[in-house]
C-alpha cells in the first residue's frame, strides 16, 4: 500500500471517529433563539439547531401547526470535551424551572421547558440533575419534566431564518431578549450561576 492510500485511510478513520464521538441532546427552554445562543457558547458544543419536538403533528412549522410540540434545540456535542451532565448543568441555569405556563415573556405549551432523554443513562443523569435543583429550592416546585425523546423537526425552508437568529439579527435578538426579561429573571433565580 502506498503512502497516499495510507493517508486517505487514516483521514477517513479519523473523520469516522469524529462522527462516532459526537453525541446529541434535545432540550426545551422556551425561545429556541435564546437556547441556541446560550448553548453555542459552551465549550465542546459543535452545533445547535432550532426546531420542534414532543408533539404528534408531523413536520411542524413556526407559523403553521406545531400543536403539542415544544420549541427545542438539538445540541451536537463532543463528550470528550463536555459531558451530558455539564449540558444539563448549563441548561438549568438558563431556564426558569418553576414556570408552568412557559418561559419568561413567552407563555403557552410550546414555550414550556423540558429535558428529552434518549436512553436510560440520560434518564438517570437527568433525574439526578433535577433532584439537585429541587434540593436547592425546597420551597418551590420544579415543573420541568423529563420526557422520552421524540422526533426532532429542525426549522427549515422559508422559516430557516430562525436558525442562528441571534447571530444574523443581533439588534432584534438582543432587544427581544432584554424586553422578555430573560436575563433579569435568570439572575434573580440563579444569581452568579446565571451564564449571562
Amino acid at each position: 500500500m502506498n503512502h497516499k492510500a495510507i493517508l486517505i485511510l487514516t483521514v477517513s478513520a479519523l473523520l469516522g471517529a469524529t462522527d462516532v464521538a459526537a453525541e446529541k441532546a434535545v432540550l426545551a427552554g422556551g425561545c429556541f433563539w435564546c437556547m441556541e445562543a446560550d448553548f453555542e457558547k459552551l465549550e465542546g458544543v459543535t452545533d445547535v439547531v432550532s426546531g420542534f419536538t414532543g408533539g404528534t403533528a408531523e413536520n411542524p412549522t413556526y407559523n403553521g401547526d406545531h400543536t403539542g410540540h415544544y420549541e427545542a434545540v438539538e445540541i451536537t456535542y463532543d463528550p470528550d470535551k463536555v459531558s451530558y451532565q455539564k449540558l444539563l448543568d448549563h441548561f438549568w441555569v438558563n431556564i426558569d424551572p418553576f414556570d408552568d405556563r412557559g418561559q419568561f415573556c413567552d407563555k403557552g405549551p410550546s414555550y414550556l421547558s423540558a429535558i428529552f432523554v434518549a436512553d436510560e443513562q440520560e434518564q438517570a443523569i437527568a433525574e439526578q440533575s433535577k433532584r439537585v435543583v429541587e434540593a436547592q429550592f425546597p420551597d418551590q416546585e420544579v415543573v420541568t419534566p423529563i420526557l422520552d425523546a421524540a422526533t426532532f423537526y429542525p426549522i427549515k425552508g422559508e422559516e430557516s431564518y430562525h436558525q442562528d437568529y441571534y447571530k444574523n439579527n443581533p439588534v432584534r435578538y438582543n432587544f427581544y431578549r432584554w424586553n422578555c426579561g430573560r436575563d433579569q429573571r435568570l439572575k434573580q433565580i440563579w444569581g452568579d450561576k446565571a451564564t449571562h
